[in-house]
């Protein structure tokens, strides 16, 4: 009897440390909405990087963007961890569309990244523009976690010298796109802006 059972007893040690060796506790979770403290670890870049890399990527002024990127940093009192250099056109007539396409930079990537993005928005807006983008981001520790859509309120826009700045934020990530570029756009809208690794032709 005394045999039996220390036999039972053995196996049930086995399974059991069987199990706990195909456990990964401390593995990174897969959903990039929930970084784990060694995620927030990404190098920052400063205001004069910023300045530099606008000023190139929208061919203007250093003193022209670095008055946006000054009032930026000013209102979320941090420094973003990457950076989106592109362009995108854009339309509405009471429903908008937003098309974008550009180059996700960050410090410790060793190359950019392709991203995408598309929005649709609704509201007493009406014309059309073509710009040229350089979006601030914040709260960005690795590439996976931009993917995603983004509320943002197009009336909430400010000029700062020439350009305009409005924010999107979702999931503790906030991007602060600085637009230039021809065409007009007037009134306000309410919309989302979704961010992908490929083009998307319906703007949902």
């Amino acid at each position: 009897m005394h045999r039996r059972h220390l036999i039972q007893s053995g196996l049930a040690l086995g399974a059991t440390s069987a199990l706990a060796g195909c456990a990964t506790p401390n593995a990174a979770p897969v959903d990039p909405a929930f970084p784990t403290d060694r995620d927030r670890t990404a190098p920052a870049y400063t205001a004069d990087e910023l300045v530099a890399a606008g000023s190139r990527e929208l061919g203007i002024a250093a003193e022209a963007i670095g008055a946006a990127i000054e009032r930026i940093f000013a209102e979320q009192g941090d420094s973003p961890t990457a950076y989106i250099a592109g362009e995108e056109g854009s339309g509405a007539v009471g429903v908008g569309v937003r098309y974008g396409r550009g180059a996700l930079h960050m410090k410790d990537l060793t190359a950019s990244k392709e991203v995408f993005w598309q929005g649709i928005s609704i509201g007493w807006d009406v014309g059309g523009n073509a710009s040229r983008v350089f979006t601030l981001v914040y709260g960005l520790y690795y590439p996976d976690m931009l993917y995603r859509r983004y509320p943002g309120v197009e009336g909430s826009a400010y000029l700062v010298g020439g350009l305009g700045v409005n924010y999107q934020q979702a999931d503790g990530i906030i991007l602060a796109p600085i637009r230039t570029g021809v065409g007009l756009r007037l009134g306000a809208n309410v919309g989302t802006m979704a961010y992908s690794r490929q083009r998307n032709l319906l703007p949902f």
